[in-house]
């Protein structure tokens, strides 16, 4: 009986991957063993970035609430510490918001926590 190999899902599978490398330059696009290699490196930079961008943006929104405070003579490390004996739960994403686009909100919670 001869040897049974299953075409259909191999090709199918090596489609799947060729298709997802598409827009890379060069054999990453249409050579199999290449595209395939891209495309694990690829997809492990997206895991770890996805990781990485949730820190960015937590520096990115301390960095405005410290920029709003200082106009209030006041230290990011202070404010933040103030802010957590008053007990107010608030956290950075929206004090940054706060800070950047309703000042008015903003001077009220700096106000609150002096």
């Amino acid at each position: 009986m001869p040897r049974s190999v299953n075409s259909v899902a191999s090709k199918k599978r090596r489609k799947k991957i060729l298709k997802q490398t598409k827009g890379n330059f060069g054999s990453r696009k249409n050579v199999f063993t290449v595209a395939k290699n891209t495309l694990e490196k690829g997809l492990g930079y997206a895991y770890r970035d996805r990781k990485k961008k949730k820190g960015s943006f937590r520096s990115l929104w301390i960095q405005r609430i410290n920029a709003g405070v200082r106009q209030y003579d006041m230290s990011y490390s202070e404010f933040i510490g103030k802010l957590n004996r008053k007990g107010i739960a608030l956290n950075r994403k929206t004090l940054a918001d706060l800070a950047m686009n309703h000042l008015e909100a903003f001077k009220a919670i700096v106000d609150k926590v002096k």
